[in-house]
């Protein structure tokens, strides 16, 4: 493995992560089949964004990403991802509040979204039962986060007809297993 660039007082490193971690999920096809998905994640920590960018990437899904959740609903309006990951305490607009606006509204009613927070279990119950998809706490366990993940897309893509439409009634090309 390479090693990290030297760092000089005042100056900023930018690490791109995913030369850094060697992650292939292609070994146990089982597990981690994936389809063809768009991912959209909400979260205001621009690390957190990445790490979960790199993550998801590695299984080759598509990845959009949003600061907040005022710009995370204009991205989900428009572009129509097949998953949301929120954050659950973010600017603008926080993660309840973002999860009631995609609820509420037609075109981004059907997206499955999972919770995501650092608060542990404390959150927990309060978003399944306000009709969050999933939950998951950070840091992340890799093949947990890649696991549900896995399942919310096939479970949502078995709710339509096999390889015909996402659930907002755009047509979908037909899955892949890797």
């Amino acid at each position: 493995m390479p090693s990290p660039p030297a760092r000089s007082e005042g100056t900023a490193v930018e690490t791109d992560l995913t030369g850094l971690l060697d992650i292939s999920y292609k070994s146990n096809p089982e597990i981690f089949e994936t389809m063809p998905a768009t991912i959209l994640i909400a979260d205001d920590y621009e690390d957190n964004r990445e790490l979960l960018r790199v993550l998801l990437c590695s299984a080759e899904y598509q990845v959009l990403e949003a600061a907040n959740g005022r710009e995370c609903l204009k991205m989900a309006q428009k572009e129509r991802p097949d998953l949301i990951m929120i954050d659950l305490s973010m600017p603008v607009l926080d993660g309840w509040g973002l999860f009631r606006e995609l609820k509420s509204d037609d075109r981004t009613s059907k997206i499955p979204c999972v919770a995501v927070t650092a608060h542990a279990d404390y959150d927990r119950e309060r978003a399944l039962k306000s009709g969050f998809t999933a939950y998951l706490t950070k840091p992340y366990r890799t093949m947990e986060l890649l696991e549900v993940v896995r399942q919310l897309l096939k479970e949502s893509h078995e709710t339509t007809a096999e390889g015909s439409f996402h659930a907002d009634g755009r047509l979908r090309g037909k899955g892949k297993s890797i």
